[in-house]
């Protein structure tokens, strides 16, 4: 599996992000939906998520939190940050959620429209208290749940076009379209020259094409 961005930034990631969620929504008293929703907003995650060490491991959580809040244009917050022996439910949601975003390489908007933060955080019992890669297997569990059908073939009917119709301008046999789109090919174990003609006719890239979570 290729990861979002190199190990070596990976504990820097889960800490800054576990910091940030948990000073806004337990110093600063907005509620973690919202944060979340500014977060995503912002360039702050794109960069965060391609591994940005300027924002992994040049930047606290708390100045990371003042960063999304200024552009979200909320106003500078006045209140010191706490830091509390116990960690809260939002500093493991932002640390396991930064673990997931590595592991998979998807977006984080990505992750939320499949499984919402307010759900991530419901995770916290029993989930805490396991190795985090049990985590991440949850987390493909209700992804796959949410989102079913390949990439493949949500670029397909997004672009109208029938099974046939795309072997056929991709110059395929439609058998391997369909076995890719039911799972019973990888289509990341498909040849370059296959993804670059799929990718041709769907108007996307290759990446989009891959699949990032595992099937089962």
């Amino acid at each position: 599996m290729i990861h979002a961005y190199d190990k070596n930034y990976l504990t820097a990631a889960q800490k800054c992000l576990a910091r940030m969620l948990d000073y806004m929504v337990n110093d600063l008293q907005y509620p973690l939906e919202t944060v979340w929703n500014w977060f995503l907003m912002s360039e702050i995650s794109h960069r965060f998520e391609l591994g940005d060490s300027t924002i992994l491991a040049g930047t606290s959580g708390v100045e990371l939190a003042r960063r999304v809040l200024e552009q979200a244009g909320e106003p500078e917050p006045v209140r010191k940050a706490s830091y509390a022996y116990d960690r809260s439910l939002e500093y493991w949601t932002g640390w396991a959620i930064a673990y997931y975003q590595w592991d998979t390489g998807l977006r984080f908007s990505e992750i939320e429209q499949a499984v919402p933060i307010s759900k991530v955080r419901m995770l916290y019992t029993p989930y805490h208290e396991m190795d985090v890669r049990q985590f991440a297997d949850k987390m493909n569990e209700l992804y796959r749940a949410a989102k079913p059908e390949t990439n493949l073939k949500s670029l397909r009917t997004l672009a109208e076009m029938s099974q046939s119709e795309l072997a056929r301008q991709a110059e395929i046999p439609v058998r391997t379209i369909q076995q890719y789109e039911q799972r019973q090919k990888d289509i990341n174990k498909a040849q370059g020259e296959t993804l670059l003609r799929l990718a041709r006719v769907l108007h996307c890239s290759i990446d989009d094409l891959i699949e990032k979570v595992p099937q089962q």
